[in-house]
């Protein structure tokens, strides 16, 4: 037992954001899974890119994809690589999905990020890989856009798991928390049952705090009047804007609606942190695990940041400590025109552009390797 472990008994679920197919081959899950408690996966664009666009580990499954396809699209080829991985993470996390009663061991795979803005096309991809990979621990990753909260609702109203990813506002949560609520309650509209279906809703923190932290440091190198009361906010919104969501969270599972479904047997929507490195040198590498402790929550983490809350991690419930300091935060964020809603609607363009850009190179990568067997 150890630092990574002791966060179970606080509520919280440890996941891991990486896969690889050596990895997985080689036991690197499993043995996260038997030493410190994982509990599930996610995957991107960004991570299958590093993973098929690097090295020679799909390279045997391709050709013999390819061999038996041929003429196959760049996309299907990226699917069947991504569908193997997933199902042998999914097969991993198993015992972990049946011990807990479906509650965790999950593991992701995201929607086509250039699907980004159609609700049709989302709801049919997510039905398509749903079935592709036949999993029961499967979640289907759909963006928390504008036209992603209907396709949230729709894909939970037809019984398939979904992560909900790049969130960054309090008001965009809410909306993803509603469409989870609206698809369990079409389904139990109907008598079908709700109690095995999960969802989590990504939460993304550090890229909140580069933003912030860039405007902050700009001013206060300009002579900014405000130069002391900027600093001291810096570092500090994006955990107060986390803390204040879980908070939300906290007041909405008490709610009559909340608990006409819960008695129906529904799971709740956990807020899952995401995007929880480090990016600042100055700041502590477990940052963004230490403070944001909390039932009912899991924490995303790449393996750098896994590693280094194993070796020094604090374990603590701090996620509903001190909210009033949070509220306080964001207060001053705002009067110092800090204009965090201007800063979340830009990290969610920026953030579909960043996964389509992944998504371009780990096709091109792809279709790179065997050419001759693409029509």
């Amino acid at each position: 037992m150890g630092r990574l472990n002791d966060l179970a008994a606080k509520g919280q679920a440890v996941w891991l954001d990486f896969v690889d197919r050596k990895f997985l081959a080689a036991g690197g899950l499993q043995k996260l899974v038997d030493e410190d408690g994982l509990t599930g996966v996610t995957s991107n664009p960004s991570i299958f890119e590093k993973a098929m666009g690097q090295g020679d580990a799909y390279d045997a499954a391709l050709a013999e994809y390819d061999k038996a396809n041929p003429g196959a699209s760049t996309m299907a080829r990226y699917e069947h690589l991504a569908v193997q991985d997933i199902q042998a993470a999914a097969d991993t996390l198993r015992p972990v999905y049946d011990r807990l009663d479906a509650k965790d061991g999950y593991v992701s795979l995201e929607v086509s990020p250039y699907l980004a803005a159609d609700t049709d096309a989302t709801i049919a991809e997510a039905a398509k890989l749903w079935a592709e990979v036949d999993r029961a621990n499967l979640m289907i990753k759909i963006p928390g856009t504008p036209q992603g909260v209907p396709a949230i609702a729709a894909t939970i109203d037809a019984g398939i798991n979904v992560n909900v990813t790049l969130l960054f506002s309090i008001d965009a949560y809410k909306a993803v928390a509603l469409a989870y609520v609206a698809g369990l309650e079409k389904r139990a509209g109907r008598g079908e049952p709700i109690d095995r279906i999960a969802s989590v809703a990504s939460f993304f923190v550090s890229r909140i705090d580069t933003k912030i932290d860039d405007a902050i440091d700009a001013r206060v190198k300009d002579g900014d009047a405000e130069g002391d009361a900027l600093k001291s906010v810096r570092g500090k919104v994006a955990i107060a804007n986390a803390k204040l969501a879980y908070a939300w969270y906290e007041e909405f599972i008490a709610s009559d609606r909340w608990q006409a479904l819960a008695a129906k047997g529904a799971m709740p929507q956990r807020l899952l942190w995401a995007s929880t490195g480090t990016k600042n040198p100055d700041y502590p590498d477990t940052l963004y695990l230490d403070t944001l402790i909390g039932a009912d929550t899991v924490n995303t983490v790449p393996p750098k940041t896994l590693d280094a809350f194993r070796d020094h991690g604090i374990v603590a419930e701090t996620l509903s400590a001190d909210v009033a300091s949070a509220r306080h935060t964001l207060a001053e964020a705002e009067r110092l025109g800090l204009d965090l809603n201007g800063v979340t609607d830009t990290l969610v363009e920026e953030g579909v552009h960043s996964f389509a850009k992944a998504f371009d190179d780990l096709l091109g990568a792809i279709a790179a390797k065997h050419p001759e067997a693409v029509a």
